[in-house]
């Protein structure tokens, strides 16, 4: 059964049981991996002065590439440009056929598998997993806002630097 979701493409066959192994491998190493994240983070807003002097949209591109090539080997990223991998046990919930942000379905196969994947473990069970051998593992409990499907392809890091250093861009005015 094909069920595509917002972020893989129409006709997209399921994952094969072994397109997991690296996904897995970050969430049992979910501390570590959470420890990695806690000494980038500082250093990714150190740069703020060169993505200002360059230009967030010119940097948008070549960050946004990186940023996709390390996590999507890592944590199979679907580039939502939300990013709350440490918020979820360092399962990415885009994985998950039905998108869902906030915790499993009530689909969860007994066996811990995926409702509409059987062959696939269950997003949000890894998540739990992973969440439980994190110091910041509680956050999984924290409610998320919905994803923002504009934002798709965008770099988190780079929103991450402008949250940090107060330096959002404004939303655009609305037309009446």
């Amino acid at each position: 059964m094909l069920t595509p979701t917002a972020f893989e493409p129409r006709g997209k066959s399921p994952p094969k049981a072994d397109a997991f192994r690296m996904r897995f491998v970050s969430i049992r190493n979910s501390r570590l991996m959470e420890k990695l994240y806690d000494v980038f983070e500082p250093t990714i807003v150190r740069l703020h002065p060169l993505f200002k002097a360059i230009g967030y949209e010119k940097a948008e591109r070549p960050v946004a590439a990186v940023e996709k090539a390390i996590k999507g080997a890592l944590f199979d990223c679907r580039m939502c440009g939300q990013c709350i991998l440490s918020s979820t046990g360092m399962s990415c919930p885009m994985n998950c056929p039905k998108s869902l942000r906030n915790g499993p379905c009530g689909g969860v196969r007994a066996n811990g598998n995926c409702e509409v994947y059987p062959d696939m473990p269950c997003v949000w069970v890894k998540a739990w997993e992973g969440s439980r051998t994190m110091i910041k593992g509680d956050r999984i409990a924290e409610v998320q806002p919905p994803v923002d499907h504009r934002r798709k392809g965008e770099s988190s890091w780079l929103s991450v630097v402008r949250q940090k250093v107060g330096d959002e861009p404004q939303a655009p005015a609305k037309k009446h």
